[in-house]
């Protein structure tokens, strides 16, 4: 699953596909989101959570998230984050998107910028449900 190459300096990150078999796009800059904070949902060894959906941040996903013990949209100034807030992107972690999706609170994805190995927790069928263009 996560390959060592010389690309990743041996650290055992996954290739950067998307769900789509194509080059892992970009998700958001502004604010800086993935779990290495490169902009991608890139992901690897270190990544237990599994941070791989790029997620457009609505209202109601904000609430459930909150509710469910991770709240996004509050400022924590202490660790450079200033909160999301509804049409952010974000990388969310596989397996909280499939808990809102169940739910029936999931926010929409960009398939180009979501990595393949949410693939392991969501199907391609229930992603494309919830697909956006990036733009």
């Amino acid at each position: 699953m996560f390959d060592q190459t010389p690309e990743d300096g041996g650290r055992g990150r996954a290739p950067s596909l998307n769900v789509l078999g194509g080059p892992l796009l970009p998700c958001s800059a502004a604010p800086l989101t993935g779990f290495y904070r490169d902009g991608c949902c890139n992901t690897g060894r270190e990544d237990a959570g599994l941070h791989t959906v790029c997620a457009v941040m609505t209202a109601e996903f904000l609430a459930f998230s909150k509710a469910h013990g991770n709240d996004l949209g509050t400022p924590m100034p202490e660790y450079g984050f200033a909160g999301l807030k509804p049409g952010d992107r974000w990388c969310l972690c596989a397996a909280r998107w499939k808990e809102a999706l169940d739910a029936g609170s999931a926010p929409q994805v960009v398939l180009e910028a979501t990595h393949a190995l949410t693939l392991h927790i969501v199907s391609l069928e229930d992603l494309k449900k919830y697909a956006v263009r990036l733009q």
